[in-house]
């Protein structure tokens, strides 16, 4: 039998498999600690096992999409190994998205077994050909794995097939489902082995199963043997006696969590000692806040900078250069990043132009929407494909990225992606609005948060008020301002830069 080790030396293997080799190897080595529950590598491959077959059995077959939300837990990592082990392709949703937005994720993956928290399945509109499947207790969840024991028919994995789609957070239309390959997985999961993850490793999480943030740490980390520590929910004290408790050796945060904890007084009383490297994505990381991480917490500390979507990513190994906390690093080991102009041509050293990037972990596109995976695409002359991220960026003389704007308006707040596109439809809709735009602010709790400026009311609260209640908590709008008109370009466009101009000014 081919060995965990070397499974993780070849160019593809099925994720599911490695477990299962673990399992094999070493049964009585932890896997997941959850709230309530640990699972060992072998506990974890029998759940897996039972899932595999408990899908086989409602019919699902190789490509199809399974669906889960909730928060996270060891029957959510669990569902995670299962699925693939049954051949189907994971569709992790955000269990903060609207109970309508969900529906339309759900059509559009396809996906007719849905396991879910109760409250969030109660207050959706599911059609009769989508099963739900309580995540709620241990006993619910139980009710529908088939008996201990079994093992499902094996699937071949083909390496372009899909491991899962992670959808954009949406509120009209639907989100934009990214679908990452199993060779994609496969190379994130071994390109962090060995110097990073190991079976002695410990990794805790305390973003969503549903965000790729999260999963380019928990993936690798199980992948290569070691245990993921799963927080339901993040808070501070508790993220700190986790992290003594259980000898972490890997954490994934985003700014705004680094912030709170370099702020929790008790910080500096916990054995943190165990820590060999952090891991930090997805929205601005201060470099003085990085210069406190590195003075006060044990172990190395690394910024990463790039898309769900793949593409180029860089990383800004800040320990070993101190000098450089105001870049997002350089580009990693097998990634090509280039900067174009507004004609698409790469830029000279030392100017400024949109970041395009390309690796061996880029999004096959996205579900069902052929002309919007084209409009993400740049091609150089030789034909090589390039993810576009609509950022803008400068690379220094040493070659480290500096970003200096987001052409694309995305909103960026505690982690997550909030799209303007999508709270404008819904401010738009507002009988007194007459038009609006929605913008991104500096917050020093979150990152940004996502303010609405419009024309045509005359009470801000009550526009606010009236929005929020139809939008995901993630996506609500911490203000709303109130302007004769909107700034327009020329041709039309809303200057969205001179709104953000102005809330600084006034």
């Amino acid at each position: 039998m081919t060995t965990a080790a070397e499974m993780l030396q070849s160019e593809f293997c099925s994720f599911a498999d490695v477990i299962h080799a673990h399992a094999t190897e070493r049964p009585g080595a932890g896997a997941i600690v959850a709230p309530g529950k640990r699972l060992t590598f072998a506990e974890l491959d029998s759940y897996a096992d039972r899932i595999a077959v408990g899908l086989q059995q409602h019919g699902v077959q190789s490509g199809d999409c399974v669906a889960i939300c909730g928060l996270n837990g060891w029957a959510y990592a669990a569902l995670w190994v299962g699925i693939l082990r049954a051949g189907g392709c994971v569709a992790p949703l955000a269990q903060s998205s609207t109970p309508e937005a969900l529906v339309l994720m759900l059509a559009d993956s396809a996906a007719t077994l849905f396991f879910a928290d109760a409250n969030i399945a109660s207050e959706m509109d599911l059609p009769d050909t989508v099963t739900h499947v309580s995540l709620d207790s241990d006993a619910a969840f139980g009710a529908w794995l088939p008996e201990e024991g079994v093992s499902p028919d094996p699937v071949a994995i083909d390496p372009e097939q899909g491991f899962n789609i992670i959808y954009s957070s949406g509120t009209t239309g639907t989100p934009k489902g990214i679908v990452h390959s199993h060779q994609m997985r496969w190379r994130q999961v071994t390109a962090f082995g060995g110097a990073i993850f190991t079976p002695d490793s410990s990794a805790i999480l305390s973003t969503p199963l549903y965000s790729n943030t999260t999963l380019v740490t928990f993936l690798p980390c199980i992948g290569n043997g070691g245990k993921a520590v799963l927080m339901q929910k993040f808070k501070t004290r508790e993220f700190l006696e986790l992290s003594e408790r259980e000898k972490v050796t890997t954490a994934m945060l985003v700014p705004v969590q680094y912030k709170r904890l370099m702020e929790e007084p008790d910080f500096d009383s916990f054995d943190l000692s165990a820590y060999q490297v952090k891991f930090c994505t997805s929205a601005p990381f201060a470099a003085e806040l990085k210069a406190d991480i590195l003075k006060r917490w044990p172990g190395g500390l690394v910024e990463f900078y790039g898309m769900t979507e793949g593409g180029g990513s860089c990383a800004l190994r800040a320990h070993e250069f101190p000098d450089k906390l105001h870049t997002v690093g350089q580009p990693m080991p097998g990634h090509e990043i280039l900067l174009i102009d507004e004609e698409g041509k790469p830029v000279p050293q030392g100017e400024v132009g949109e970041i395009v990037g390309r690796s061996g972990t880029m999004m096959k596109g996205y579900k069902n929407r052929p002309e919007q995976t084209r409009e993400t695409e740049w091609y150089d002359e030789a034909g090589n494909r390039f993810i576009r991220t609509g950022d803008v960026g400068r690379f220094d003389e040493d070659g480290f990225l500096t970003l200096m704007d987001r052409r694309k308006d995305m909103i960026i707040s505690g982690g997550f992606n909030i799209y303007p596109s999508d709270l404008e439809a819904v401010v738009a809709e507002h009988p007194e609005v007459e038009e609006v735009a929605v913008i991104g602010v500096p917050s020093e709790d979150w990152g940004e948060s996502p303010v609405g400026v419009v024309v045509g009311p005359s009470d801000a609260e009550a526009v606010r008020n009236w929005t929020n209640e139809k939008l995901g908590k993630t996506q609500r709008l911490a203000a709303v301002h109130i302007v004769d008109e909107l700034p327009r370009s020329a041709i039309g466009k809303v200057l969205k830069r001179e709104l953000r101009d102005r809330l600084k000014l006034g």
